[in-house]
């Protein structure tokens, strides 16, 4: 044990007891933990989450609160889990494109409803109870692919790594047009103006071709859920077989 009482070696949060065989029962639980994390991270951001402030949101002592949760890593992973539980689960339908596009704007929803999400994307944090289950429906609907199943999963990765890709831009655009001194239509106007005057120059004439002649780029300031099917869409069509076959 290190002199602050937490474990010298690698532990899963979720492979620790929350509560002793004997004696009293806790004065707090795992989920009023993380749901106080979340509330944090939701208001005011992820920087803001330390032990200290969720231990005075649920009323405990900061050096309390290790008693359950060892490590700011397991509030993390408490925090990405506790997010998890969010999904809502329909049986597959057979179509597996269909299902994980689907599943994908589930995830972009439930990271705009929790922004910080995007940041904590990784497998370090993937694996609590809901995260699972998650990844077992997912499964579930990739059943008709025939590929193997380690495919499958580099195809949820895939996929959940696009949509944070995806998303983190959505709220850093937001974020700078909230911080703009003059209205957002007004900065789009002058650097449409601007890239307008130097494609007029025939320096660029790819780039010239391409955003004129119906190219989605006016759709994607209009509409990003078109601009966010075909982002998916394409990821899945390229998933066909398994690279080792012909």
């Amino acid at each position: 044990m290190t002199p602050s009482g937490r474990s010298a070696e690698p532990e899963v949060i979720w492979a620790r007891p929350q509560r002793a065989g004997r004696g009293p029962r806790p004065a707090h639980s795992r989920d009023s933990i993380a749901a106080e994390a979340v509330r944090i991270a939701d208001a005011e951001g992820i920087e803001a989450v330390s032990m200290r402030r969720v231990a005075t949101g649920i009323g405990a002592g900061t050096m309390s609160l290790y008693n359950y949760v060892p490590r700011k890593e397991d509030l993390y992973e408490l925090m990405v889990d506790a997010v998890s539980g969010e999904y809502e689960f329909t049986p597959p339908s057979g179509d597996w494109r269909a299902d994980l596009l689907a599943l994908a704007h589930r995830t972009r929803e439930l990271m705009h409803r929790h922004p910080w999400l995007p940041r904590l994307l990784s497998p370090v944090y993937g694996f609590g109870p809901n995260a699972l289950r998650y990844l077992e429906h997912c499964l579930a609907c990739l059943a008709p692919l025939d590929v193997p199943g380690g495919e499958k999963l580099e195809l949820v990765a895939a996929v959940n790594g696009s949509v944070a890709t995806f998303v983190a831009a959505e709220l850093a655009l937001a974020e700078r047009a909230r911080s703009l001194p003059w209205s957002e239509a007004a900065e789009q106007g002058v650097r449409t103006a601007w890239l307008g005057s130097r494609l007029a120059t025939g320096e660029y004439p790819l780039l010239a071709a391409a955003l004129t002649g119906g190219h989605p780029v006016a759709e994607a300031e209009a509409d990003m859920d078109a601009v966010f099917d075909r982002s998916v869409s394409r990821l899945l069509g390229a998933w066909e077989q398994p690279a080792h076959m012909p």
